[in-house]
């Protein structure tokens, strides 16, 4: 019942009916992370942006479609997370917030991204799995800092030979996209750790032997007619992995997934 009330009042924009879904607001929390996620919040509360001391901001699983200008306001924030809302566009204003680390915008709408996000120049973790991406964005590779990318579950079809160029960058999920061969560009990026590219369409995998850094490769569920060779101490997650791990690979791939959004630290936590 409380979700259905807190529904209804989500369509009514007074004062009384905000403070009901996410409470008064009136002191920023002690430390300075506010938690606004499955409010069934539709506009993003303005009373929050005076919290200029926020360092995170979750604003998941709710209505939201759009952000307001005054959320450039809160310049301290590291983390940022949007996913499970109905952003069909990038809310710009988040390309003022020069010091965000982590920004989790999976499970809406996207179909592209604006040229203005390469002014967050800090950022390292940028989740956008489950939107509408047909064409990888390439503006992503002007992302120096980048660590983790995931645009699992989107339709992908290829990986542009700019993405070389973020050799920062240690993991990169790719699962449930439309692959048809293993993207050449990363056979050229040493310093991957993680390589998912589980659920496409390739059905042949080249030696990744030589890639150095490379601990971890998910490649199940794909037509293919090999397995990936890789190097001595490199964990494969899929058909024809030669240990035990095989058997169980999926489900322990999968909670390796899920479990790395709340596992991911910020910067200054390290």
């Amino acid at each position: 019942m409380g979700n259905v009330v807190r529904g209804a009042v989500a369509f009514v924009p007074s004062e009384r009916c905000q403070r009901y879904l996410v409470g008064d607001l009136k002191e920023m929390p002690f430390d300075r992370t506010l938690d606004l996620s499955s409010r069934q919040l539709r506009r993003f509360p303005i009373r929050a942006s005076a919290f200029n001391e926020l360092v995170k901001l979750y604003l998941s699983d709710n209505h939201l479609n759009n952000l307001p200008p005054e959320l450039r306001n809160l310049q301290k924030l590291q983390l940022l997370a949007l996913d499970f809302n109905c952003f069909e566009e990038f809310p710009l204003v988040v390309c003022s917030l020069m010091q965000l680390n982590i920004l989790y915008l999976g499970n809406n709408r996207l179909y592209g991204l604006p040229k203005q996000i390469r002014q967050l120049t800090e950022l390292k973790t940028l989740w956008l799995e489950t939107n509408c991406f047909t064409k990888f964005p390439r503006v992503v590779c002007d992302l120096p800092n980048i660590k983790t990318l995931h645009l699992g579950y989107n339709q992908l079809r290829s990986l542009p030979p700019e993405l070389g160029r973020l050799e920062e960058l240690r993991s990169i999920w790719l699962a449930g996209n439309l692959l048809n061969e293993f993207p050449p560009v990363l056979l050229k990026m040493h310093y991957l750790e993680v390589i998912d590219v589980d659920r496409n369409r390739i059905q042949y995998f080249p030696s990744l032997a030589h890639l150095r850094g490379l601990k971890l490769v998910i490649y199940d569920h794909n037509p293919c007619v090999n397995a990936p060779v890789v190097a001595e101490g490199v964990r494969r997650v899929g058909r024809w992995a030669d240990n035990s791990d095989d058997e169980e690979g999926e489900s322990e791939g999968m909670t390796d997934k899920a479990g790395m959004k709340v596992q991911e630290p910020l910067e200054e936590n390290k």
